[in-house]
């Protein structure tokens, strides 16, 4: 596994939850050319450049099942076989989960006994003597987003002896501080949200588990099916932005290729329309494993709402661990995990661990959980969702943004009915609620980005940076629901749309292009100042030819986006009239040619063109004299300032042009 040494911000950290694998490459290639350093394994713990001694405090940090825990294991397994860190003696392992169950029954302990409650082959005075030499010492500790504490590094009084006896929090933090066992060292590994308690001056090291590169992932996909069904399934995900959301992530590579393998393998005449979204994906998902022990069933129905509503519980209170003797019983599920329904379909859907003398339950990831605890709200009438939707609303720290997701897409009935052949018909009520609770959504959204436009200073600035978030997030939730009506009457009063200094993904770019392509009165557009990359334009590009005006000055265009942006130009029903492309100096002569050869196009009804500042010489002049005397070209303005190559060669022949009966142009700049 590929680990990129990296700290993370808090910004990031939130953002990190919901971006695309494509996104997280490109970030990961500018990361490590510009301030990361790739490492391995075997490496974590090695000295950097220009450190006389190696790090003691390390942070291994990534997203829900991306492989935290197997890194964890792997380190173990080959440092017990002598291949790597034989400076450190002894290692011990400990899970946050585990030190929640101890903590029910003894708060308060000392190190010597946490060591000896967890290695019960380890006695006093043969513990006592490898804790005189914390140097040889590593501790590791696994999950930090499972612990139900809050690390707490602003408190006095700390723990500096083995032997006494202090809270575990606080003897966890010691260690950290090294105010305990100084000169040991210590290995946290935890999801990226619940790094902002760590003291960052205490920590040596920080490392992020990016997942799966590109090649790395087309690599999975051929192992999981054979070569050719491999390569139609990779192609097919590659083409879908929002499934190749999450191709980065081991784990949901497993949960993409289980369920196309059921839609790819069937025959021909049986196969439906692939998923193209998050929802559809998981719904083939989850029917394929309850179709699997249809058998074994008695009452699915019953049994997934209990299912569905620990799986909310968890989301709502960031739980991910469910204890037998705690949840699983709270929700009566522990008299049914013998029965062959619940055992069978659990089993692949939970992992299950002995830990101590407990058995924990946790869902193989994040997403599995958060998908049923949404269904849980179309399977039990009385589950409130009108209440869940406030939440939603006063959330700020993104808990319920995937399960929103899911519920606007449990919303699309003929999507859903491989489901409901299972587990009977879904409450329309809660579908009605969560469409009418987007709708104010959008429109309140769109409110606000209007009332916004033309306000200047540093927090207007800030509350439009949150409007276009907040406007983003919704769209993706409108593309979940594939309602073309939905979508045209929340966004009938958006105008104008600015997202002028934005960061945009593809992904989002995706979402953006489907939504203001099911309709609106969306008339001017403007992304100046965000950098659009040619797939960036690919996916936007749908939805471009509706509007009117489109600003991308300074987008860090090239050539290669001028197709996408010739294709708008050439649709039969294109609208775009002003079309501002200034400060794009990687457009260059080749950009412009293939720009030009569309104002020749009847379908053609471009009247304003700037190109200031685009890098442009006297050889792009003759296809702009070519356009121009074309009778089909309806171009009155052209701007190209600051084009200092263009010469006077160049602008003699625009002059010239100026004189052919065909040429429409009014001003030349």
């Amino acid at each position: 596994m590929i680990i990129n040494q990296y700290k993370r911000t808090r910004g990031e950290t939130h953002h990190e939850l919901l971006e695309t694998g494509k996104k997280h490459a490109e970030l990961l290639e500018s990361r490590t050319q510009e301030k990361c350093e790739r490492i391995w394994i075997n490496q974590l713990f090695r000295r950097s450049p220009g450190s006389d001694e190696p790090p003691r405090i390390v942070v291994v940090s990534g997203v829900a099942g991306i492989g935290k825990t197997t890194m964890v294991q792997k380190f173990m397994f080959d440092w017990v076989r002598d291949l790597h860190y034989q400076r450190f003696a002894f290692v011990f392992l400990f899970k946050f989960r585990e030190l929640n169950l101890i903590e029910e029954e003894e708060a308060t302990m000392s190190l010597t006994r946490l060591i000896v409650k967890l290695n019960k082959h380890l006695n006093d005075p043969r513990l006592r003597e490898i804790l005189k030499r914390p140097e040889s010492v590593l501790f590791v500790f696994d999950g930090l987003d499972e612990y139900k504490h809050r690390l707490d590094f602003t408190q006095k009084q700390l723990c500096s002896n083995p032997e006494d006896v202090f809270p575990i929090p606080v003897i966890v933090t010691s260690l950290i501080t090294q105010t305990l066992l100084k000169g040991c060292s210590v290995l946290i590994t935890s999801r990226p949200t619940a790094l902002e308690p760590l003291d960052t001056d205490r920590v040596d090291r920080y490392a992020e588990i990016l997942g799966f590169f590109p090649e790395q992932r087309k690599r999975y996909f051929m192992k999981f099916f054979d070569s050719p069904l491999g390569t139609k399934v990779f192609e097919y995900v590659e083409q879908n932005d929002i499934i190749n959301t999450m191709c980065y992530n081991p784990s949901y590579c497993w949960i993409i290729c289980s369920a196309l393998r059921s839609h790819f393998t069937a025959e021909e005449w049986k196969q439906k329309h692939a998923p193209k979204t998050i929802t559809e994906l998981f719904v083939i998902f989850i029917t394929n494993i309850l179709t699997n022990h249809k058998r074994e069933a008695d009452d699915t129905r019953g049994n997934l709402v209990k299912i569905g509503k620990m799986a909310y519980h968890g989301v709502k209170n960031r739980t991910l661990v469910f204890y037998d003797k705690f949840e699983m019983s709270t929700f009566g599920l522990t008299s049914l995990l013998s029965s062959p329904f619940l055992s069978g379909f659990m089993r692949e859907i939970l992992q299950r661990e002995s830990c101590l003398e407990h058995t924990t339950y946790t869902f193989f990831h994040l997403t599995i959980q958060e998908f049923l605890a949404a269904c849980y709200f179309f399977l039990d009438p009385s589950a409130d969702v009108s209440e869940m939707l406030g939440n939603m609303d006063s959330c700020t720290d993104g808990r319920f943004e995937i399960l929103t997701r899911f519920l606007a897409g449990l919303c699309r009935v003929p999507m859903t009915k491989p489901l409901q052949s299972i587990l009977g018909q879904f409450e329309t009520q809660t579908g009605q609620k969560v469409l009418g609770w987007l709708k104010e959504r959008t429109e309140q959204a769109v409110k606000d980005l209007q009332d916004l436009q033309g306000q200047q200073g540093q927090q207007a600035r800030q509350n439009k940076k949150d409007t276009r978030k907040e406007l983003l997030h919704i769209f993706q939730w409108l593309y979940e629901t594939q309602n073309a009506l939905l979508i045209r009457d929340s966004i009938r009063e958006l105008t104008k749309l600015e997202f002028t200094n934005t960061t945009l993904s593809p992904l989002d770019c995706a979402v953006l292009g489907y939504v203001l392509s099911q309709g609106g009165a969306v008339k001017e557009i403007d992304l100046s100042r965000t950098r659009l990359t040619k797939e960036c334009m690919n996916r936007l590009s749908p939805a471009l030819h509706r509007c009117h005006t489109l600003r991308l000055f300074q987008c860090d265009l090239t050539a290669e986006c001028c197709e996408d942006l010739a294709s708008v130009l050439r649709t039969n029903n294109s609208s775009l009239t002003e079309l501002d492309l200034s400060r794009n100096d990687h457009l260059r002569d080749s950009g412009v040619r293939l720009l030009c050869a569309a104002l020749k196009d009847p379908n053609c009804k471009l009247q304003t063109l700037r190109l200031g500042v685009c890098g442009l010489t006297t050889r792009c002049c003759e296809d702009l004299v070519s356009a121009l005397h074309t009778n089909h070209s309806n171009l009155t303005e052209l701007n190209l300032n600051y084009n200092k190559q263009l010469e006077d060669s160049g602008v003699r022949l625009l002059c010239a042009a100026l004189g052919d009966p065909n040429c429409k142009l009014q001003g030349l700049r």
